[in-house]
């Protein structure tokens, strides 16, 4: 079969020198043709999660495997690599810093890509697919035994890879390192370490003072009870009202909420519902809005399959969706908006609770038994602990069999919790299953990005609050836009923090942030 370009790059975002090029528009097609079936690769992933029967497991494995050997086949072409040496050497380039920005990061995929054996990738493609069945399966039953042997096999297969990518011979090399960079570029964990280090200082003694100020405010709106039926057609209103376009996009219900982009006009994303869980539905459909806007925003429809229409790192992409959920969705602004909207499109559920008390509810900090439940709080000791545990898992430290008592110590040493089942301790996320090791400092990396941005955003917006209570959204989502989404993967991430905010990255602004919102609520 043939894996030669047969798309055709669109002209009019070109510049002169570049429509002149014929190497870069054979290159730019070529890439276009990646990413359409990489978008095929996508839309099975969300019906697998959405809409597939069980009994099609078996089948989807064996899909993926054969379609993810196609597409790496495409990303690893050698006329591909022919394409972008001709581009690196051609001087009408040069000058061109689009054109510069796609070959920087189409030499950084390509010599990435072209470490791993199609074999591999087939392998870890089924694998991963039959590991997030057997994962469903052993979360519903509570039983991290039954799920082992999976877990076992994603760390053999993500330790191939990083080797890989590494280079067997390559002394001191951090095998994890080259895991994050397919999630996080340029990240390294002795980076994350000097990031959490001092976050984890200031907010271990912010908790402790929160859990002894003998304040408590009230649960109760987080327990009002509402049809299900009637809070999606809710949460539909609200992702639409922060900008989410629904004639190109859709929202679903899965076991784990996730955003996944198809391609132009196509981005998709779901939450997940209780009768007594509003506000925390709400705030989830807030959190995937935000991971959607991103991917609305990237420029896909001119510059498919290029990586000026691809986002930058995932830290980055978190940014989106913690601002959306937690500096916007967790404000007093949004619900002096939301609140009057929800009385009316609700029956009324919530006319006894004020802006305030709903404001107070989902500010509560409580340690959590569950990551996506927690509040911003004591959320990134959560992130903290999966990243230790998977970094000793790929250096061969930790025994996958001795996973959940690492994990319950942990919680009991951090959050004071006993876990006493699996299914709200180590079996409670789906990326160990489906392969994602390297990915979960993205979480923490995205609250600082966010935070940072936040402190920006307010002095470019001084009357943000203003408009937020008004329900006008759209001058925040225009910034994101014009600053971040604009850009895709022009600016490495931590380059792009230090453009927009003029700091590098850092943990003040996210300690900052929570403690002037959080300290008048307990009083301290």
């Amino acid at each position: 079969m043939s894996t030669l370009a047969t798309g055709s790059a669109p002209q009019s975002s070109l510049s002169e020198a570049a429509a002149a090029c014929a190497p870069y528009r054979e290159l730019l097609a070529h890439l276009r043709d990646a990413a359409v079936l990489d978008s095929v690769r996508s839309l099975l992933g969300w019906d697998q999660e959405t809409m597939m029967p069980p009994a099609g497991a078996e089948l989807r494995s064996d899909q993926l495997a054969a379609l993810s050997s196609i597409a790496h086949e495409k990303h690893t072409h050698p006329r591909l690599g022919d394409l972008l040496a001709q581009c690196e050497q051609d001087a009408s380039l040069k000058s061109d810093p689009d054109a510069q920005a796609n070959l920087r990061w189409v030499r950084h995929d390509y010599d990435r890509a072209t470490r791993l054996p199609t074999a591999l990738v087939a392998e870890m493609a089924k694998t991963f697919s039959q590991s997030m069945d057997a994962w469903k399966d052993a979360r519903a039953k509570s039983d991290f035994a039954a799920f082992a042997p999976w877990l076992s096999k994603v760390v053999d297969l993500n330790r191939k890879k990083a080797m890989c990518y590494a280079g067997t011979s390559a002394s001191g090399v951090d095998l994890y390192d080259a895991l994050m960079e397919d999630f996080e570029p340029g990240m390294t964990a002795a980076k994350v370490d000097a990031l959490f280090a001092p976050l984890r200082a200031r907010l271990v003694p912010f908790i402790e003072a929160i859990r002894t100020s003998g304040k408590h405010p009230s649960d109760a709106p987080l327990k009002v009870k509402v049809p299900v039926t009637l809070q999606k057609e809710f949460n539909k209103f609200v992702a639409a009202s922060v900008g989410f376009d629904l004639s190109g996009g859709r929202l679903d219900v899965s076991t784990h909420p996730f955003s996944e982009t198809v391609g132009p006009g196509d981005t998709r994303m779901t939450t997940r519902y209780r009768d007594d869980g509003v506000p925390e539905a709400l705030l989830t459909t807030l959190h995937e809005s935000g991971h959607s806007l991103y991917e609305q925003g990237l420029p896909k429809r001119e510059k498919f399959g290029q990586p000026l229409a691809s986002y930058i790192s995932l830290g980055i992409h978190e940014s989106q969706s913690r601002m959306w959920e937690n500096m916007v969705g967790r404000s007093l602004a949004f619900w002096k908006w939301c609140a009057p909207e929800m009385n009316a499109r609700l029956g009324g559920a919530f006319a006894q609770h004020k802006p305030d008390d709903l404001f107070r509810a989902v500010n509560a900090v409580k340690p959590h038994y569950i990551r996506v439940e927690s509040d911003e709080c004591t959320y990134n000791l959560h992130i903290m602990l999966r990243f230790d545990i998977e970094r000793a898992l790929i250096a061969g430290e930790l025994a996958v069999k001795d996973v959940p008592a690492v994990w319950n110590e942990r919680m009991r040493k951090d959050l004071g919790l006993e876990v006493k089942e699996d299914r709200i301790g180590c079996l409670q996320d789906v990326h160990w299953s489906m392969g994602a090791i390297g990915y979960f400092s993205t979480y923490t990396l995205g609250n600082l990005f966010g935070a940072q941005f936040w402190e920006t955003i307010n002095r470019d917006i001084p009357d943000l609050d203003a408009k937020i209570t008004k329900g006008e959204f759209a001058p925040l989502l225009d910034w994101t836009r014009e600053k971040i989404h604009a850009h895709g993967r022009r600016y490495p991430a931590l380059d792009l923090c230090q453009r927009i905010t003029g700091k590098p990255l850092g943990h003040e602004a996210l300690c900052n942030y929570l403690e002037r919102k959080l300290k008048p609520i307990y009083g301290l």
